[in-house]
C-alpha cells in the first residue's frame, strides 16, 4: 500500500519554538550542558490557591463532560474579568472556552476563511499565525515592522495593505517575539483605518497582565466599532503559570460566529477538562492577582538585567520590551553571519550549549528571541557564553 497524505496537512510545519528546544532538550540529554532561553513558558509554579481548587473539584468528583463552551460559571468569571479589567462588555453566550489560545485562534480563522482570503499578519510575528492561516485555507500577508517603528505597524502601512481579498487582521499585544504593546492612540489609529470595512480584528492578548512601564489596553475597548468587530482572545497560560492546564478562551459579539465555532469545537475537542475549567475561576477572579504580580515584577527585573547585559557585548542591540518575557536582540553587527539568525542559534547552541530562537521563525532574519522566563544566575551565565561565543 502506497500511503496517500492530504495536501494541506503536509503543508503543515512543525513549530520552530518547539523543534529548538526539542534539538537543545537532545543535546542535554548526550550530556552537554545546555541553558535553554527558547521555551514560551513562566519558570514559576501555577499559584497554590489554583492548585488547591483543582484538588477539591478533583476530590468532589468534578470530572464529567461539560458544555463544549465551558461551564456557565467559568464564562462568568471570564465576562466579569473582561469587564473589570479591560473594560469589555461581552456576556457569557459570547464566550468560547478551549483548550489554550492556539485552539480559540484554530477555531476563528476556521469559522472565518473561505479559500484564497488574506489574513494580515504584522511581521515579527507568532509562529503558529501563518500556519493556522494557510491550513485554514487563507493567505498570509506579511507587514514588515522594524526598532524605528517600535516593531509596529502603521496606519499607512495597514491601509496599503488592505485589498478586496482581506478578511482579517492578527494583532498581538503584547507580542511574542518582540514583547511591544500597542498604546491606545495607535490602536485607534488602526480603528480608523479599519471603520467602514468588513475586516475582522483577531486581537491576541494573552501576555496582558505581563507589561512593564506601559498601561495595557485590550483593542475591542477602542469604540463600538471596534467591539463588532474584534474577537478577543486570551488565557491563563503565560500570565498565570498555566501552560499545562490548556486553558484559552474568546470573546467575540457575534453569536452567529460563537455558534459556528461551538460546532466545531465539538466535532473535535468537545470541552476542556472540567478540572482545569473550575480552578480558572480562581485565577480569573483575583485570588491569584498577588502572585500574578509577584511574577510580573520578577521579569520586569530580570528584563532590566538581560538589557544591562546585552548593551556591554558587542555586536548585539535590543529595543527594550513593554510586556511578555521575551527580547528580540538585533544580531545584523556581527558580521561574520551576516543576519543569518538560524546558523547563529545552531553555531551557539553546538559551541556553548546556549539555545536561542532565530528571528527566521518569527518571519525576520538578522535577530533572535530570548526568552528571560528563567532565573537571574541563568541570565548572566547565558549571556556569558554568549559573549564568549562572540569573540571566539
Amino acid at each position: 500500500m502506497q500511503p496517500q497524505y492530504s495536501q494541506k496537512i503536509q503543508n503543515l510545519s512543525e513549530s520552530a519554538t518547539i523543534a529548538i528546544s526539542t534539538l537543545a532538550a537532545e543535546l542535554k540529554a548526550k550530556g552537554k550542558n545546555i541553558l535553554s532561553f527558547s521555551a514560551g513558558e513562566p519558570d514559576f509554579d501555577t499559584p497554590q490557591v489554583i492548585k488547591d481548587e483543582a484538588i477539591r473539584a478533583l476530590n468532589s468528583g468534578y470530572t464529567k463532560y461539560t458544555p463544549v463552551a465551558g461551564i456557565p460559571e467559568l464564562r462568568q468569571a471570564i465576562a466579569a474579568k473582561l469587564k473589570r479589567e479591560n473594560n469589555l462588555d461581552y456576556t457569557p453566550s459570547e464566550i468560547l472556552v478551549s483548550n489554550g489560545a492556539k485552539q480559540s485562534l484554530f477555531n476563528a480563522l476556521q469559522a472565518l476563511i473561505e479559500q484564497g482570503d488574506e489574513v494580515i499578519i504584522p511581521a515579527p510575528y507568532w509562529v503558529t499565525y501563518p500556519e493556522i492561516v494557510i491550513y485554514s485555507g487563507g493567505k498570509p500577508v506579511f507587514i514588515p515592522t522594524d526598532e524605528a517603528t517600535d516593531f509596529k505597524i502603521t496606519p499607512k502601512q495597514l491601509k496599503e495593505a488592505i485589498t478586496p481579498k482581506t478578511k482579517a487582521l492578527i494583532l498581538t499585544t503584547p507580542s511574542n517575539p518582540t514583547g511591544i504593546v500597542y498604546t491606545q492612540s495607535e490602536l485607534i489609529q488602526i480603528a480608523q483605518i479599519l471603520q467602514g470595512s468588513n475586516i475582522w480584528v483577531i486581537s491576541d492578548e494573552m501576555y496582558e497582565k505581563l507589561t512593564y512601564d506601559i498601561v495595557f489596553t485590550s483593542a475591542a475597548s477602542i469604540s463600538e466599532d471596534m467591539m463588532k468587530r474584534t474577537i478577543t482572545v486570551n488565557g491563563l497560560s503565560k500570565s498565570v503559570a498555566m501552560t499545562g492546564w490548556r486553558m484559552g478562551y474568546l470573546a467575540t459579539k457575534d453569536t452567529k460566529l460563537l455558534k459556528l465555532m461551538n460546532n466545531l469545537q465539538s466535532q473535535c475537542t468537545s470541552n476542556i477538562n472540567s478540572i482545569t475549567q473550575r480552578a480558572s475561576i480562581v485565577a480569573l477572579n483575583g485570588e491569584a492577582d498577588s502572585d500574578i504580580e509577584m511574577m510580573r515584577e520578577a521579569f520586569q527585573k530580570r528584563r532590566d538585567l538581560a538589557c544591562e547585559l546585552i548593551e556591554n557585548i558587542a555586536g548585539l542591540s535590543v529595543l527594550k520590551s513593554q510586556g511578555a518575557f521575551y527580547l528580540f536582540i538585533n544580531i545584523k553587527d556581527i558580521t561574520r553571519y551576516n543576519g543569518d539568525s538560524m546558523r547563529f542559534c545552531k553555531d551557539l547552541l553546538e559551541t556553548e550549549g546556549v539555545a536561542l530562537v532565530p528571528g527566521k521563525a518569527f518571519g525576520m532574519d538578522g535577530y533572535v528571541r530570548f526568552s528571560f522566563a528563567c532565573s537571574n544566575e541563568q541570565i548572566t551565565e547565558g549571556f556569558k557564553r554568549i559573549a564568549k561565543f562572540l569573540k571566539g
